[in-house]
């Protein structure tokens, strides 16, 4: 709990503040389902709207430092990726997935050999002769 008068204004901004930017981001992320669903559902025309409304929030969050700019820039680039590849016909995804492909399994590693009863620790020894 905070005790000066100073600490207690702060917690309350910080509370205020954090609802604030909760909203925004989650504002941003419905607008983003909007998108995508209107993809799946292949109304295109419908999607490049809800494109052009999840960009502008994307914009105004990054603006505000509620999320990177960087992140803006990501959900916007591909946001516009998929809505060109429905236009287009194409799939978008995993690669692997879509051709039937699995990812390559690492093998299990392997257990040394080396005998442990050495008594040498890994250590090297050197024989120091005095000349």
């Amino acid at each position: 709990m905070p005790h000066s008068a100073s600490a207690k204004k702060r917690n309350t901004q910080n509370l205020r503040n954090r609802e604030r930017n909760r909203a925004a981001k989650s504002t941003l992320r419905g607008d983003v389902r909007k998108v995508l669903s209107d993809i799946e559902a292949g109304d295109l025309p419908q999607a490049r709207e809800a494109l052009r409304i999840a960009s502008s929030a994307a914009d105004k969050a990054a603006a505000g430092k509620k999320i990177h700019r960087n992140k803006a820039a990501r959900i916007k680039s591909r946001l516009s990726k998929r809505l060109l590849a429905a236009s287009k016909g194409i799939a978008t995804g995993n690669p692997t997935a879509a051709a039937g492909k699995s990812a390559p399994k690492k093998a299990p590693a392997k257990k040394s050999t080396a005998s442990k009863g050495s008594g040498s620790k890994g250590k090297k020894t050197t024989a120091k002769s005095k000349s």
